[in-house]
């Protein structure tokens, strides 16, 4: 045989080898990602939760975080890592400040719109998806062409939407509880695979960014957000309710905030201060890695270090809260809040690498689980006619109140180490939990008593304690 022939009767083979192994491989993956498939939805769908469509609200919540967390991966190496710092804290707080302003107007009248159409909250959640997805297609042109003026827009938009999502995802939860789980548990475990799969694509999409380019990541996510949309039509329709009738009318926009009572008003008013300590957080630290101010580790691998701090923190939270069936959800609030003041005092005296991950750890835990009862006391205290826009409201000022911190810890970063910087968020939130324990203490004190129970014939409900 010819030296050639022999030759390429060896490429042949060794193709034909190639081949067989490269099947191999993929039907390893493949049934690999079945197995996994199968025990995630024999997860998702215990206890009753396949029956009553929890199964299938965690599922399409796990696409929605994805989406958004391919989002934001992307659009963080278009506007901040490629750029000088200085640069990109203008980046950033043109950002932030986009961001808040119209979401302040914007955002407390999503609920309202949302009470309006209860009967068609399935299309309303699939419609926010479907949204997302064509604005990810725009924003990956605006990444190419550098161009910011419709960036910020659509990137605007895109959150707006997500909260949208948000507050009809918490409206619907008790309709689709299943009697033995409560509304903590239930939060928790949409939480808990919602940040595991945000975990999982917010690893993808650093590693997809660096070698493809934002603007595929994004238009990746607009694949998402299309499917995840798709499955969220596929809800079962007792999560509809009937429309309110005409004479009916949601509290618009900001009204909802004075009639929320001092339950609901209590726990937001703990979260808000947890949120600003959160935004504060992460600006902070990260131009404190790129000042090269917080030493010990390349700044690559201790701003990773800080993002895994913060992903097992959240990770953590909705782990506590699942477990956390029968405690009081009041109590558990303005404990998460008491635990993120203590851990950033300590933190501002012994300041190091290793006590900002820990100060990232405790905050993100706290974001989480200070949340999750704060979705539960809304859940079990306010009626569905004025549910979503009370979820409208509280998303708002979430919000702002995370990018209120964003700036803090943007304008510090520029003028202070890390002792002061936590020293000034430490006597922030010990001032909000000094103020927010002694309203509690004089509201129990205040509160009427109760009075025996009503003979028959007496029909007059008994006050409420709360």
């Amino acid at each position: 045989m010819p030296p050639v022939a022999g030759a390429w009767n060896r490429v042949q083979r060794a193709g034909r080898g190639t081949a067989r192994a490269t099947r191999t491989a993929a039907g390893a993956t493949v049934r690999a990602g079945r197995a996994v498939g199968r025990a995630t939805r024999r997860l998702t769908y215990a206890q009753g939760a396949g029956r009553t469509g929890l199964g299938r609200l965690i599922e399409v919540t796990a696409a929605h975080s994805a989406g958004d967390a391919l989002i934001t991966v992307s659009l963080a190496g278009a506007l901040f890592f490629g750029l000088p710092v200085g640069q990109a804290r203008g980046q950033v707080a043109l950002y932030l400040l986009i961001t808040m302003v119209p979401f302040t107007v914007v955002a407390p009248f999503v609920g309202p719109v949302l009470d309006r159409f209860r009967s068609g909250r399935r299309y309303v959640m699939a419609g926010t998806l479907f949204a997302r997805g064509l604005l990810c297609w725009g924003m990956a042109s605006s990444v190419v062409y550098g161009d910011t003026l419709s960036l910020f827009p659509a990137a605007l938009a895109v959150l707006v939407l997500s909260k949208a999502y948000n507050v009809s995802r918490a409206a619907i939860m008790p309709s689709v509880l299943p009697a033995d789980i409560t509304l903590v548990t239930g939060n928790a475990r949409v939480a808990l695979f919602a940040l595991v799969s945000a975990g999982a694509a917010a690893g993808a999409a650093a590693g997809l960014t660096a070698w493809i380019g934002a603007e595929w990541v994004l238009r990746g996510a607009m694949a998402v957000f299309l499917v995840s949309g798709v499955i969220a039509v596929r809800l079962p329709r007792h999560v509809d309710s009937p429309d309110p009738e005409e004479e009916e009318e949601a509290a618009p926009g900001w009204r909802t905030w004075f009639q929320m009572g001092p339950v609901v008003a209590e726990a937001m008013r703990a979260n808000a201060a947890i949120r600003v300590q959160a935004g504060f957080l992460v600006f902070f630290l990260l131009f404190l890695v790129q000042d090269k101010h917080l030493q010990g580790l390349a700044p690559e691998i201790t701003l990773g270090l800080l993002a895994a701090a913060a992903g097992g923190g959240g990770l953590m939270g909705a782990a506590v809260a699942s477990w956390a069936r029968s405690r009081s959800p009041q109590l558990i609030v303005l404990a998460t809040l008491a635990l993120t003041t203590v851990t950033t005092i300590v933190a501002a005296f012994f300041f190091t690498l290793w006590s900002a991950v820990a100060v990232a750890l405790v905050g993100a835990f706290a974001q989480g689980l200070g949340k999750l009862a704060l979705d539960a006391i809304v859940q079990r205290e306010i009626g569905e006619e004025v549910r979503s826009s009370t979820f409208g409201v509280v998303e708002a000022l979430l919000q702002i109140a995370w990018v209120f911190g964003g700036l803090v810890g943007l304008m510090l970063s520029l003028f202070t180490g890390g002792p002061i910087g936590l020293a000034v968020m430490a006597a922030v939130l010990a001032i909000s939990l000094g103020w927010l324990v002694a309203g509690r203490r004089k509201r129990l004190r205040t509160r009427p008593e109760r009075r025996p129970a009503p003979t028959q014939g007496d029909t007059k409900p008994l006050p409420n304690p709360f």
